[in-house]
């Protein structure tokens, strides 16, 4: 752990006092919610699915950062809550799937309560969509289709890093990752690790949001009720 002695010099404090200035007028501001057509029953597609690939597509075409990008909310055994973001890999009627460790904080977190949550934040467009429901592990053959997609130094990257551990410095990840370079250096196809692999959101709630003017935001939501799935309409 670093020691932060230089944060009671009056530099500091004059850096603070300006930070927390701007901090203040950034959340103060109120953005004008861009003028969209209505988001309504009628105009959803028959499956969540659909819905999602609809609105993915939109993000990619405006030019959306990392339109595939969601937030993944977990819990820990004891109720200690956890988000971070995670790359949306694969969509269909199953769910949406992301890879990552499986010796990460959200894959102990995801093997101890088997629920998560994700969000897709495309604030420029002034969409969001919610998923919450259970989770699984995909298949060994899904991981492995995707692994081999992946660019070597990600494969290799994926083979030296302790995800979620704490590491002396970042030299200790460079020595991981120069022995891992040497260990896979004649080979061609660099194999899954045996702690690596993908996890399955499966809906039961998803919820497409479209901000409107004064407040007055779409919210619409599929819920699965008995192996059926239904949609809902929710106040702003």
């Amino acid at each position: 752990m670093i020691e932060r002695s230089s944060l009671g010099t009056p530099a500091a404090r004059a850096l603070r006092a300006r930070a927390d200035a701007e901090t203040a007028k950034a959340i103060a501001g109120q953005p004008a919610a861009r003028q969209r057509e209505s988001l309504t029953e009628t105009s959803l597609a028959p499956t969540w699915h659909e819905q999602l690939a609809h609105w993915l597509t939109d993000a990619v075409e405006a030019g959306v950062v990392a339109p595939n990008a969601m937030v993944l909310a977990t819990a820990d055994a004891e109720g200690m809550p956890s988000s971070r973001t995670v790359l949306c890999k694969g969509l269909d009627e199953r769910g949406v799937v992301f890879f990552t460790s499986y010796s990460s904080s959200k894959s102990h977190d995801l093997m101890s309560t088997r629920f998560a949550s994700v969000t897709f934040p495309w604030w420029d467009l002034q969409r969001q969509v919610h998923i919450n429901g259970t989770v699984e592990k995909v298949s060994a053959e899904e991981t492995e289709r995707y692994w081999n997609s992946r660019p070597r130094s990600s494969q290799l990257s994926s083979w030296a890093s302790p995800q979620s551990s704490v590491v002396a410095s970042h030299a200790s990840l460079d020595y991981a990752l120069a022995a891992i370079k040497r260990q896979f250096a004649e080979v061609d196809m660099i194999p899954v690790p045996p702690h690596w692999g993908g996890w399955r959101v499966r809906p039961e709630v998803v919820e497409f949001w479209q901000a409107r003017r004064d407040r007055m935001h779409d919210r619409l939501r599929y819920v699965l009720v008995q192996g059926t799935w239904q949609v809902e309409r929710l106040a702003p």
